[in-house]
């Protein structure tokens, strides 16, 4: 029976600490919420008692028990609507919507009820109504509605005034409640900043996510449509070769194991974020490549910038690729001057029609190219088609 009871206990800490999370997995927006309602709860209900017991304690007449204990129901009644109103209020933070009207009546209700009290008790008009100022300004202190705030700030001057007829009493609500509102709607706006922080946040993190299987999806489409490219080039010779009974046909399909073998790496390095592109590899590949296919290649790329390698090896992949998929083209002319690098072929004047979608192809090479300051042209030009990366200050 014992081993019964201690399972029981344990399954139901389990379940309070399932339900109840540690503090420091809390958000911080979360954390500030929790602080800001634990701190205005406890100014509601210990700051209008102090003022109470204060005030009582200062009374000069004497007071009867049936009067003192009337006085303290209706202020314990008006502590009681202005939580319910608080709760409304701080639920419409950071965000705007319709007033809570419901709590707002009971709290104007408690309200005109301890003003009639103070009229009738005039010995405690003054903490009470001390009490009820500083309930209502918290309460309704942080709605947004400037008309709301407006009727507040009168009601603060107003009640007092026609309750007991003091400029004195009239003058201390006003100033406690003043104080208390600017206190909670000060609160409020930074908890609103926080929030928004926070959103702000999470908003970074969902865009570097979205750039991370950007760059993946481009790194993919660079290193797969080349290599692929070149397995069914090699293949497609592999079978000419084959049929014609020529003895190089399995000479080719090793050449195509040996592609796809570099695809595969190729590929687990995109998947591990370790794969860097390398200029000389890329011509050296697009030289290897250009001459399974039958089509000759010239390069003449010498001293560029550092800065301009990366940039210079994306377009050699994706312009060689291009042509391979796109083009009848018999020769490329890959060259590098003051204004950038040239992939030239003589595969007619129209354009292949690459992918265009936004990240992919020629539209996705342009985009990476803007922001280091180069611009991509493509286009027909002297009896083929051009690709052109402009740079700004290359060497």
């Amino acid at each position: 029976m014992s081993t019964t009871a201690t399972s029981s206990s344990a399954s139901a800490a389990g379940s309070v600490s399932r339900r109840l999370p540690r503090w420091r997995d809390v958000s911080q927006v979360r954390r500030a919420d929790l602080y800001l309602r634990t701190s205005f709860y406890w100014l509601l209900w210990i700051v209008p008692g102090f003022f109470a017991l204060a005030g009582v304690a200062s009374v000069a007449e004497p007071v009867s028990t049936a009067e003192a204990l009337v006085t303290v129901v209706v202020a314990v009644a008006c502590t009681a609507a202005g939580t319910v109103a608080l709760r409304d209020v701080m639920a419409l933070h950071p965000r705007t919507g319709p007033l809570p009207w419901r709590s707002l009546g009971g709290l104007a209700a408690a309200t005109a009820v301890a003003a009639v009290t103070a009229l009738v008790i005039t010995p405690l008009a003054g903490p009470l109504l001390i009490v009820v100022t500083v309930v209502a300004s918290l309460a309704a202190g942080g709605l947004r509605d400037r008309r709301a705030s407006t009727v507040l700030a009168l009601a603060l001057a107003g009640v007092p005034l026609l309750a007991t007829g003091s400029v004195p009493i009239t003058a201390v609500c006003l100033a406690y409640g003043l104080f208390m509102m600017f206190t909670i709607r000060s609160s409020l706006w930074l908890y609103g900043v926080i929030a928004e922080l926070e959103r702000a946040r999470q908003a970074q993190s969902a865009l570097a996510v979205a750039e991370e299987r950007l760059r993946f999806s481009r790194d993919v489409h660079d290193v797969m449509g080349r290599r692929l490219s070149t397995i069914a080039v090699q293949a497609e010779l592999a079978s000419s070769l084959a049929r014609r009974g020529d003895g190089r046909a399995a000479e080719t399909m090793l050449e195509v194991r040996s592609v796809a073998h570099d695809a595969l790496r190729e590929a687990r390095e995109l998947a591990r974020g370790y794969r860097e592109t390398d200029l000389d590899t890329e011509l050296e590949g697009a030289r290897s490549l250009l001459a399974s296919a039958g089509i000759t290649g010239e390069v003449a790329v010498d001293d560029v910038a550092e800065r301009w390698r990366e940039p210079a090896a994306w377009v050699v992949r994706e312009a060689v690729t291009n042509v391979l998929r796109h083009s009848t083209a018999s020769r490329v002319a890959i060259t590098w001057d003051s204004t950038g690098l040239r992939v030239a072929d003589d595969g007619g004047t129209s354009q292949p029609p690459g992918d265009t979608a936004p990240g992919s192809g020629l539209v996705g090479l342009a985009e990476r190219l803007r922001p280091l300051g180069a611009r991509l042209e493509a286009g027909p030009g002297e009896g083929g088609f051009v690709v052109r990366m402009l740079t700004e200050g290359a060497e």
